[in-house]
């Protein structure tokens, strides 16, 4: 059942067969990475489509090893030639890739069932959420004169509004005449408090304050 359809010689219905397959499963891992996911239409378009190149190019190597190395290196190329995505983009990129080279070797059955394992495991970690960061959690960056002692200053406010607090960073800014503060806190509740805003204000002088979920910058 896990056998290559594919004998010595390729017959045009083999080649049907396999290409029908890629385009169905590239469909498919298209669907899976767009749910929960923000992905632009030409990349969904991409992924649907990468299973029938590297399944191509695979039946046109077919063990040749020069053409093998020189196909390589052309795809090493198209990684500078592209913008990074996000990690989730990328292993998709190689769930594509590892379905077109089990299609182009004719292993047909293989491929459905790694498409199968690899979409039920994407949608439940998806669905779950795995990784995904509290909908409270907030980077919070506030703007103090230099002459202001930031040790302990917000400590009441922090007690009041949150559940936890980590100064991450302290850098000066306005040729060393302000600090800004770098926090990562834990709300008592999803949204931002006005008054935990307003007090942290009156303890600033009402210099800049920010306070916006964190980007995890997941890209490789």
């Amino acid at each position: 059942m896990l056998d290559s359809i594919i004998s010595l010689t390729m017959t045009l219905s083999q080649f049907f067969i396999c290409t029908a397959v890629s385009v169905l499963l590239g469909a498919g891992i298209s669907a899976v990475n767009m749910y929960k996911n923000k992905s632009s239409s030409s990349f969904a378009l991409t992924l649907a489509l990468l299973p029938v190149a590297v399944q191509v190019v695979i039946m046109l190597v077919n063990g040749n090893i020069g053409a093998g190395v020189a196909v390589a290196g052309a795809f090493g190329l198209v990684r500078f030639r592209s913008a990074p995505g996000s990690a989730r983009e990328i292993s998709a990129i190689f769930i594509a890739m590892a379905i077109g080279l089990a299609t182009g070797m004719g292993y047909i059955f293989l491929g459905i069932i790694f498409f199968a394992v690899c979409a039920v495991l994407t949608l439940l970690f998806a669905k779950i959420g795995l990784g995904e960061r509290k909908s409270a959690e907030r980077l919070l960056k506030i703007t103090i004169p230099e002459n202001l002692d930031y040790d302990g200053l917000f400590d009441d406010i922090f007690d009041e509004y949150t559940k936890s607090r980590e100064l991450i960073k302290v850098k000066t800014v306005s040729m060393g005449t302000l600090y800004e503060l770098q926090y990562r806190i834990t709300l008592n509740e999803s949204e931002v408090p006005k008054g935990f805003i307003d007090k942290i204000r009156c303890r600033n002088g009402n210099l800049n304050i920010s306070c916006a979920k964190e980007i995890t910058g997941d890209a490789l």
